[in-house]
């Protein structure tokens, strides 16, 4: 699923009735989710975050930005913070299944959106600018709302979207494509702030001053236009400062991670160590302010289990415990991945899916007197438990004593493993879903000649879906046997019986897949279509059959 962020910061801190209306707007979009609204009196600025699939997400920030349009007046406004607009910025942020130059096309669509419907004037900015000397907010937003006139009437500031007209009321707009900022703090056994920031200063950007001498109290050296001369930090796109936190009685590193991708959580996390301990200090634990991508905990879960050694084959829970304990995420408060995770947070109230039900409850549900879930979701789930049984196999390959040296190869057969199990768990809900298509598509009206040719075309699509889910469960399957072969052949022999039982539950998905594909292709009209699909299901069936065999006489012989 493409998952991206909306941030849009509105000019209003001040009058919790207007925040309410204006950030609740995004709630009734379907597919969203909001996150977050932090109000600022002083600033007299709000922060709201949400969340969903792109076009959702466009058509709640299109919505915010005209309630905020019609609720604020920006010629009464005053505030500390720089403004320029009703709906001051709105960055688009990726978060998972989509790329930055994708997300750029959503923010274009927004601002398109924005402009000719709103008569909204508007800039991209960051990753969605249209020239490098509108990727700065600073330069963008420079002049601020008082400003504003002035700069419209600019041939040079044109704007990317809406008229080049001031509306003294909505001001304009800045929307973006940026990468995802985490607060992330970094817990010291010192009181002291003066050392924290000598750590920060190690690690930020932007560094330190240079001095004559080298030391702290020698004279700043400049360059020739007379700017200060600075000796770079260890970490790139990192803000960083010391300061101390009553509530806890400890000096921490505050950090801003300006792009994960540049420098991950884990890479903060473990350069501050390093620096730390240099100056004779000590990593107690972190925090998480906000927020974080899924993908940022199973990187760090990953990076520290290559610390250890470890497989990487292991379910993504197990590697979020590892990534917690590893950088003491819980040491100030408990980390709550349902609450802390992005992701997870957007799942919360959403329709239960099967692979989250209890086995017990998954079996009466498919002995019940519903035709879904049927054969096309079993053989998925039989599927996943042989790529189970294959990774299972693996990790323990990995961690056998006097295999130290092999961890690596057996971890990455766990994380192919792992990959197949989580594609087949996700065939399970979707071939469900894939007969309710067509479920959907017969109960279609079809009182007119037009309506009939609809429900007609609707049940031929369907129809082709609930093949193409099965035949793809045929298709993952049968990958299954490598893993499990080379299990039976190189793995740990005490579990070779466990790399067999994962050949049968792979040929089983197989044969179970293969019989939806050719009960469905019976109610295909385009017979060519069909043949192509029974072909092809036919095919690799016959290559399971082969596979299957080849392991069980390799287990055999051994036993």
């Amino acid at each position: 699923m493409a998952i991206i962020e909306c941030v849009p910061n509105i000019s209003e801190g001040r009058r919790p009735e207007v925040i309410k209306e204006v950030s609740s707007i995004v709630e009734t979009v379907e597919g969203v989710k909001l996150l977050d609204v932090d109000p600022g009196a002083a600033t007299n600025r709000t922060v709201i975050t949400f969340v969903g699939e792109p076009q959702p997400v466009i058509d709640a920030a299109f919505l915010l930005i005209k309630k905020a349009s019609e609720l604020i007046d920006m010629s009464q406004h005053s505030g500390e913070h720089p403004r320029m607009g009703a709906t001051d910025v709105c960055p688009l942020i990726p978060i998972s299944g989509i790329t930055m130059e994708e997300t750029a096309k959503w923010a274009h669509k927004l601002g398109k959106r924005v402009g000719e419907e709103l008569s909204i004037p508007g800039y991209f900015y960051e990753n969605a600018a249209t020239s490098d000397d509108r990727k700065n907010l600073a330069t963008v937003r420079a002049g601020e709302y008082e400003g504003l006139e002035k700069k419209l009437a600019d041939p040079n500031w044109k704007p990317d979207f809406g008229p080049a007209a001031f509306n003294a009321s909505t001001g304009c707009t800045a929307i973006s494509a940026r990468d995802f900022l985490v607060a992330y703090n970094v817990n010291l056994n010192t009181t002291s702030v003066r050392r924290a920031n000598s750590i920060a200063f190690d690690l930020r950007e932007n560094g330190r001053i240079k001095r004559e001498g080298g030391t702290l109290t020698g004279k700043p050296m400049e360059d020739e236009n007379g700017e200060p001369l600075r000796e770079p930090g260890l970490l790139k796109k990192v803000k960083a400062i010391g300061w101390y936190i009553d509530e806890y009685g400890i000096a921490q590193i505050s950090m801003n991670l300006n792009d994960i991708k540049v420098t991950p959580l884990h890479i903060a996390f473990d350069k501050t160590v390093e620096r730390a301990a240099a100056r004779g200090m000590r990593v107690t634990g972190s925090e998480l302010v906000g927020l974080v991508p899924l993908q940022s905990m199973l990187y760090a879960g990953d990076y520290f289990l290559r610390k250890q050694n470890r497989s990487l084959g292991i379910d993504d829970a197990e590697k979020i415990k590892i990534a917690i304990k590893s950088m003491g995420l819980d040491e100030l408060t408990p980390f709550d991945p349902k609450k802390k995770i992005i992701e997870y947070v957007m799942q919360d109230g959403a329709p239960k899916r099967l692979v989250d039900l209890e086995l017990t409850a998954f079996a009466d549900m498919t002995a019940g007197e519903s035709p879904a879930p049927g054969g096309g979701s079993v053989s998925a789930y039989v599927g996943s438990l042989g790529a189970a049984l294959g990774t299972m196999v693996a990790n323990l390959s990995s961690h056998k004593r006097g295999w130290d040296d092999r961890w690596e190869e057996f971890s990455d057969w766990a994380v192919k493993g792992q990959a197949l199990k989580d594609e087949l768990i996700r065939l399970v809900d979707e071939d469900t879903n894939a007969f309710n298509k067509i479920i959907d598509a017969v109960r279609m009206a079809k009182g007119t000649d037009e309506e009939k040719a609809a429900r007609k075309q609707a049940i031929q699509d369907a129809t082709i879906y609930a093949i193409e889910v099965p035949l793809e469960t045929v298709k993952v399957s049968f990958k299954v046997f490598e893993l499990c072969k080379a299990m039976a052949e190189k793995g740990n022999q005490n579990s070779l019986s466990d790399a067999a039982v994962g050949a049968l539950c792979a040929r089983a998905a197989v044969y179970g897949a293969n019989l939806n594909v050719r009960i469905n292709c019976k109610d295909l009209t385009d017979k060519a279509l069909a043949e192509k699909y029974l072909n092809e299901a036919n095919q690799i069936l016959e290559d399971a059959k082969n596979a299957e065999e080849e392991i069980i006489k390799i287990t055999e012989a051994s036993l």
